[in-house]
This record gives C-alpha cells, structure tokens and sequence, in this order.
C-alpha cells in the first residue's frame, strides 16, 4: 500500500477501546494513513462480485513461499474451496483455523506456486507510521459459511 501524503487521514486520537465480537481491545490510531478513495464503478460491476462468509477450517504455509498462506474453507456449499493468500507477514495458520472470514468466491482461478485459487480472502490494509497493516476481515460466529454478503 502507497502512503497517500497530503490526502492521508490522520486520526488524532491516540488510542480507542474497541468492542470486538470477542473481546474489547485497546487500538492506537495514531499515525494512521489512509489510502485514497478509487473512481467510481457502476452498479452492475459491484453486484457481480459474489462476496460470502466462508469457514477456515484448515489453514497451512506453502513450502517455499515467503507470503502465502492456503486456506481450507467451507464456503456453504457440499466441496472445500481452496484460496491462497499473501497475509503470512501478519498471520499463522494457527490463528486463523475456526475464523469466520469474508472471501469473493467468482473470481476466476489463479495458480500460484504450483497451487490454485479459487477466490480471495477480504482484508483492511493501512499504514501506520510508515508501516503496512493488515487484519482479515472476521464476522459473527452467528452467521452461516456461505451467508451472501450485500
């Protein structure tokens, strides 16, 4: 992620309590940049992506990689689905396993070091005094693998 100089949001506060689903956590925002915003797309492009909860149920690090992770998902549907992800900088598989995620399931397959991927695991990246962040996007336990989000 490119920091976005004059543009960037900053947010003042030094730190804030967070209410998570799982248990409340103290956040420091200080230093926070935020990318820019794109150029708009229409409609029918953004109701094209079929974006669903999907369940980790297996997570593990591709040999030889420096950034990718291969999930193990339940997408709701009778077969695993298989996406790789570049997050092993800010994840193990260990804490990823049981997760509730969020994915898009149509994108079209892509192989990756001898592997294929059938979608892409959703995340919120910024930068934070020059360094990238990253978290996966997690939703309720209440919420179904293959739940359609819209």
């Amino acid at each position: 992620m490119k920091p976005t100089g004059k543009n960037a949001i900053e947010n003042k506060e030094a730190a804030e309590v967070v209410h998570s689903m799982d248990e409340d956590i103290v956040v420091d925002f200080t230093g926070v940049e935020i990318e820019e915003f794109y150029d708009d797309i229409d409609f029918d492009t953004f109701v094209a992506s079929d974006i669903r909860v999907v369940k980790v149920k297996a997570c593990e690090e591709i040999p030889k990689s420096k950034k990718l992770l291969k999930f193990t998902l339940d997408d709701g549907s009778d077969t695993d689905r298989i996406i790789l992800s570049g997050i092993k900088e800010y994840y193990t598989p260990e804490e990823l396993i049981g997760k509730n995620l969020v994915a898009i399931v149509n994108l079209p397959p892509r192989a990756m070091m001898g592997e294929e991927s059938n979608g892409m695991i959703l995340s919120a990246v910024h930068t934070q005094n020059g360094e990238e962040r990253l978290r996966v996007l997690e939703v309720s336990h209440a919420i179904p693998a293959g739940a359609k989000i819209q």
